[in-house]
């Protein structure tokens, strides 16, 4: 049995969730999201909330509840409040400035590096060590920042690059003499 699926997606003020057929949709003040159900979980409406439930007693099916659950629960957290994301840079000369609606990015390459915003996402650069990614979307969200820090990953020996903010990484031990 699954613990995350038997849990009612519980409704928030200002966002309403709509079941029509095998589509589920949630608007709210940020916008509106929407995810076509599979064949093997089916989804009712109560006064609790979205109910997910299993088709059938197959080991897929299982699966795919608690996680049809989890989808459907950050929609309604995306309309509702939105996901951010914050990346920082390390490294000697290492920056990001906004150009735009896009970033520039110095990351020691020959050139300057410019990643342009998808569509429904948001860049930000408070500082010019740090980026803010924010959206209502947090599987595009993850995958922006994902490919921003792809462009220079952390290295172990000095920790120069981008990373996610708050994330540890494993540092290696220089030559010895």
């Amino acid at each position: 049995m699954s613990r995350t699926g038997k849990k009612p997606v519980a409704p928030v003020s200002g966002v309403t969730v709509t079941i029509n057929g095998r589509t589920v949709t949630a608007k709210g003040p940020k916008g509106e999201l929407s995810i076509e159900l599979m064949d093997v979980v089916n989804a009712e409406q109560g006064d609790d909330g979205v109910s997910i439930s299993p088709a059938n007693d197959t080991k897929f099916a299982r699966a795919a509840w608690g996680t049809t659950r989890a989808l459907i629960q950050n929609m309604v957290t995306g309309v509702s409040t939105g996901f951010e994301r914050k990346l920082a840079i390390q490294g000697v000369g290492y920056r990001a400035a906004m150009q735009g609606k896009d970033i520039k990015l110095s990351l020691g390459f020959s050139h300057e590096v410019i990643y342009e915003a998808p569509k429904g996402i948001t860049l930000a650069v408070p500082a010019p060590t740090e980026i803010v990614i924010s959206g209502i979307d947090k599987q595009q969200v993850g995958q922006v920042a994902a490919n921003i820090r792809a462009w220079r990953k952390p290295e172990p020996y000095k920790g120069k690059g981008v990373r996610y903010l708050g994330e540890q990484v494993f540092r290696k031990e220089g030559k010895k003499k």
